[in-house]
Order: C-alpha cells, then sequence, then structure tokens
C-alpha cells in the first residue's frame, strides 16, 4: 500500500519543519505531533500510513511512544521509522526492539528518507 499520510512526532519545531516541508514536496500528506503522547493519540485518531518518531523529547519519549503504537490494535499495522540523533548502534537496535520499522539518525538524509518511504 503506498504512503499518504505521514505522521511526523517530534518536539523541535526546526525538525517538525524540515520533514513537513521535504514530506509535503513530494506530495504527502502530514500532521505533526509534538510530544509521544500527542503522536499516540493522532495515530489513533488519524490512522496515518507512516509515522516518522523523534526519541528524545518531553514526557512519553519516541521507544515509549513506538512500544505503544505497535502493540496497540488499531495502531500496530503503522510503520514507524525512528529518526533520532540517538546514532548508538545500541540505540537502533532498541528502537528497532520497540517495533520501529527502520531507524535513522539526525541530520536526516531526506533522499534516504524518501527512499525508504517508497520502499514500504
Amino acid at each position: 500500500m503506498p504512503v499518504k499520510k505521514v505522521l511526523v512526532v517530534d518536539d523541535s519545531p526546526t525538525e517538525r519543519h524540515v520533514l513537513v516541508e521535504l514530506l509535503t514536496r513530494n506530495g504527502y500528506q502530514v500532521i505533526t505531533a509534538e510530544s509521544g503522547e500527542e503522536g499516540i493519540e493522532k495515530a489513533k485518531s488519524e490512522l496515518p500510513d507512516l509515522v516518522l518518531m523523534d526519541v528524545v523529547m518531553p514526557g512519553l519519549n519516541g521507544y515509549q511512544a513506538t512500544r505503544t503504537l505497535t502493540r496497540n490494535e488499531t495502531t500496530k499495522h503503522i510503520p514507524i521509522i525512528v529518526c533520532t540523533s540517538k546514532g548508538q548502534e545500541t540505540d537502533k537496535i532498541w528502537g528497532l526492539r520497540q517495533g520501529a520499522l527502520d531507524y535513522l539518525v539526525k541530520p536526516v538524509n531526506g533522499e534516504e528518507l524518501l527512499s525508504k518511504i517508497a520502499a514500504l
């Protein structure tokens, strides 16, 4: 199923703006959330085709939000790509163990992200 609607979950206004610009310019409908809690809420109500999840956020972090979404009956089918500044191999392994489909380190390479989305 082609990805049309993407939920970007990131507490950084700059990161959200960069991802929204990139995705919108490439024909995707984009929804944003500023926290893990809001991300879970919007994933359940909007049912996006993909979630781009930051890790380091106040309150519920991206690992916790990813785990919640991948274990929820309503949202477990939605692929999640973690986009974070946490670049250690252990961070990546942990992110994938929480149910993320893929893991990108910031600053995200736009072409790499788009090719990963196209491959879904």
